[in-house]
């Protein structure tokens, strides 16, 4: 009786260690995928004469987007099935966020923000 206890024991967590080492490679297996994926994606996009600058969500499926193709820039409207070429804009209009702007965009750290309340 003892002994086949023992023998079922043995058992179970031999099916919990194989379990637990396959759930590992498919989690490596899938993470080395990915990485090989987004390298490919990456090397194709590299050097390309087409540049999404800002993309803006105006309903749940549609977007409008300011484009560079080469040194020309232009604005679309991106839809679920579709993309409609909305015209030029000149490289005047598009504006830059410097690094104020961008940091009250949304990488604030939240020290800096306690220490500037702290201080007031």
């Amino acid at each position: 009786m003892l002994l086949s206890s023992t023998s079922k024991r043995v058992d179970s967590i031999g099916q919990l260690l194989t379990v637990t080492l396959i759930f590992i490679f498919v989690l490596a297996l899938t993470y080395f995928a990915t990485k090989l994926t987004a390298g490919l994606q990456k090397g194709r996009l590299a050097g390309s004469n087409v540049e999404v600058l800002e993309t803006l969500k105006i309903a749940p499926t549609k977007y409008i987007q300011v484009v560079r193709i080469g040194k020309k820039y232009f604005s679309y409207i991106v839809c679920k099935d579709t993309a409609t070429l909305l015209g030029e804009v000149t490289e005047e209009d598009i504006m830059t966020l410097n690094s104020t702007e961008t940091k009250l965009a949304g990488n604030v750290n939240f020290k800096e923000i306690f220490d500037k309340f702290r201080k007031q």
